[in-house]
Order: structure tokens, then C-alpha cells, then sequence
């Protein structure tokens, strides 16, 4: 799960060349400051645009969605993106989206095996609220950046695995870039901890558990061996960073070919990081939780019954058709329930969240009868 791009950025151009694929016609727009018509345009660079960060809090993501109405009409993001710098040619290039030969090792995977048309953050909110979603198919009514959920009424997947005897791991980058669920999970689970260089021998070894959560790292910080960069994409990180990392942990899998046969790989943004998408987020099952007006910053309370702005998301596997189009609608909730019906699928319904018993699963993409000998490899 990578950070903060939403579908259109990053893989908008992907329509010109398979016109099943919902991006960018070239028509897309919103309206600036000044009341001019801003086209999106295919000028994102890796690093340098973004900055201040876009803003993906609640109320700021209600009103790129919302633009003060209340019909989703995708038309505030570059009003809402004015207020970071009240810069207008600035405020622009939240319009900005990647060429697909800027993206190479994500367009690539896209188109090679199973992209989803309609894969939306699970709320309209920031990072951690919605990476709770992946982890424990809530956020426990919080659309926030809150660190600490005391109202945990649900297990995590990987304590309902591991409680089952099935074996799971969340593997975060290194000591400097933790895991963004260390407090959550740590003070009962410390096994459930590996690092990317773990996953990576873990991936040679053959010893990947069977259900694995993979986080980029977050900061640019100074490691063992000189600097490192982060490659997690969030703006204003560069996003050729991400590519590699991706690529690696393709590559990772794809190299060991008992793994490489047994194993299919999600790669997933946690939410759209105030970043344009022409695509009106749809309605959900409510997980039962309330956000407050205090918390949402409104005016009104949130039911958790509307998803949030849709994101990049690919299902990679040698027994994945190559071109596979996915047009059913899918959030962060899935990747719990998928490992769930996989692993555990007479688990009690009652004991975890009614969004992710509710949730659709992905692992019928898996269509072929034998493995594709075509896929692509990185260098």
C-alpha cells in the first residue's frame, strides 16, 4: 500500500490506450479561483509540484468532492488546493497527471494484469483512518490521524489469523520508517513485525507468511549503507522512488517461482492525497461507527456510508489474464475480507465490521487454468 495518488494521476492515461480503462479523456476540468476552466493535463513530474502537500483531511476532501454543494461533483480540487498557497497557476497543478511512460513499472503492471476501475479509499479522509480499513476493515469511527484507537472492537486480520494457527506479517521499511500501525498492533502482536529487508529474504527463502502487508518507507533519512529515499509517493516524495520500490517487490516474488505460482499481489494507494479524480465517490455499507462534527469539521456527522476518492489499484498474478478490466466497486475493507474468505471463511460475521463482512473479494480474478508464461520482469 502506497500513499496519497489518486487513480487519475496516476494512471488516467492508461484510457488512450485501452478505452475500457476509466481515466483521463482530456475533457476532465475544474474550475480555479478566478472562475477560468483548468483541463487536466498529462504534466506531473516526479517531484517539485506537489509542495505544500495537498490537503486530504476531511473537510478538505468534502469540499473537492462536494465544491460546497451537495452533489458529488468532483469539482473543488483546485479551489481547495488555492488555500495551501493562494497561488493560482499554482493551485493548477492539482490537475496534473502522469504520462503512462513516466510510470513505467505501475502502468506496466496495469495493463498486464488486473487494474480496478473503481477501487475507493474506504473514507474521504487522511492516511492513517483509512489504512485502518486495510488492517482491521474499520477505523473505529475515526476520520482523522488519530494514533491510537481505544475503541478497538475488532481484531486485526493478522490477530484473527494468528489466532487461527495461519501466519501473517505486516512488514514495515526499516527502524527510522515504522510501520504506521506500530501502536495498534504492537502492544499485542510484536511477531506480526518484519522489515522490507526481511520481506525481501523472506521472498528468497520461501518463507513469505501466508497473508503479508508490505509499507514503503515514508522519510527521507540516512541509513546503514548512505541516504535513503522515500518511496512511498507521498507528494512531495518522488515518485520514480515508489516505481523502484514496486518494481521490487514484484520482482521479489516473481523470482522464486515456487512464490511466484502461490502468491498474488495487491498493489494499492491508501487514499488520493487531495490530488484530482473525475470519478464521484459511490455509496457504502455504514460500518457502524459515527463520526462527530467536531471531528469532521462539517458541521455534520459522518455515517461511514460514502467512500472516499478513488486510488490506484492492480491485482498481479501469473494466473491473472493479461488486460483483465475491473469494473465492480472495491475499497480498503477488501483486502481483509479477501484474506478472510481465503483463510478463515467460517469466521464469525458478528466479530468484525458489518463493511468488511459486506465487503466483495478479489481472488476469483484469478481465472486461468494454468500459469502465463508472458509476464514482465524490471532490472
Amino acid at each position: 500500500m502506497m500513499e496519497n495518488r489518486s487513480f487519475d494521476h496516476m494512471l488516467g492515461s492508461l484510457k488512450a490506450v485501452d478505452a475500457r480503462i476509466d481515466g483521463l479523456s482530456g475533457n476532465e476540468s475544474n474550475p480555479d479561483t478566478k472562475g477560468n476552466i483548468i483541463k487536466a493535463q498529462p504534466l506531473a513530474d516526479y517531484q517539485g509540484q506537489l509542495d505544500p502537500d495537498p490537503d486530504h483531511d476531511f473537510d478538505a476532501v468534502d469540499q473537492q468532492i462536494f465544491d460546497g454543494g451537495t452533489t458529488p461533483t468532483m469539482q473543488g480540487f483546485i479551489k481547495n488546493y488555492f488555500l495551501q498557497r493562494k497561488d493560482v497557476s499554482h493551485s493548477q497543478k492539482i490537475m496534473y497527471y502522469f504520462p503512462a511512460n513516466k510510470v513505467p513499472v505501475l502502468t506496466t503492471l496495469a495493463r498486464e494484469f488486473a487494474v480496478f476501475n473503481r477501487w475507493f479509499s474506504s473514507i474521504p479522509g487522511p492516511t492513517l483512518c483509512n489504512r485502518a480499513f486495510a488492517h482491521y476493515g474499520t477505523s473505529f469511527g475515526h476520520v482523522d490521524m488519530s494514533l491510537f484507537y481505544v475503541n478497538a472492537k475488532f481484531k486485526s486480520v493478522y490477530q484473527r489469523l494468528i489466532d487461527a494457527n495461519h501466519t501473517a506479517k505486516l512488514y514495515y521499511f526499516d527502524q527510522v520508517s515504522s510501520s504506521l500501525e506500530v501502536i495498534n498492533l504492537l502492544k499485542d502482536q510484536p511477531k506480526l513485525f518484519g522489515t522490507y529487508d526481511q520481506f525481501l529474504e523472506d521472498c528468497r527463502r520461501g518463507t513469505l507468511p501466508e497473508y503479508s502487508f508490505v509499507e514503503p518507507n515514508y522519510s527521507d533519512h540516512d541509513g546503514p549503507d548512505g541516504a535513503v529515499i522515500a518511496s512511498d509517493q507521498h507528494p512531495d516524495h518522488h515518485v520514480a522512488e515508489g516505481e523502484r520500490f514496486i518494481a521490487s517487490i514484484y520482482m521479489a516474488i516473481r523470482e522464486n517461482p515456487a512464490l511466484w505460482s502461490s502468491t498474488a499481489l495487491l498493489i494499492t494507494y491508501d487514499e488520493h492525497g487531495g490530488i484530482y479524480d473525475h470519478v464521484p465517490p459511490p455509496s457504502c455499507m455504514p460500518d457502524g461507527f459515527v463520526a462527530q462534527p467536531k471531528d469532521t469539521r462539517t458541521g455534520q456527522p459522518f455515517h461511514f456510508d460514502r467512500l472516499g476518492v478513488r486510488v490506484p489499484a492492480i491485482l498481479v498474478s501469473p494466473y491473472v489474464a493479461k488486460g483483465t478490466v475491473v469494473n465492480g466497486v472495491f475499497e480498503h475493507s477488501s483486502i481483509p475480507a479477501t484474506a478472510m474468505k481465503w483463510l478463515l471463511p467460517n469466521f464469525d460475521n458478528t466479530q468484525r465490521s458489518p463493511r468488511e463482512a459486506a465487503a466483495p473479494t478479489f481472488l476469483d480474478l484469478l481465472t486461468l487454468d494454468t500459469m502465463r508464461t508472458d509476464t514482465p520482469e524490471f532490472s
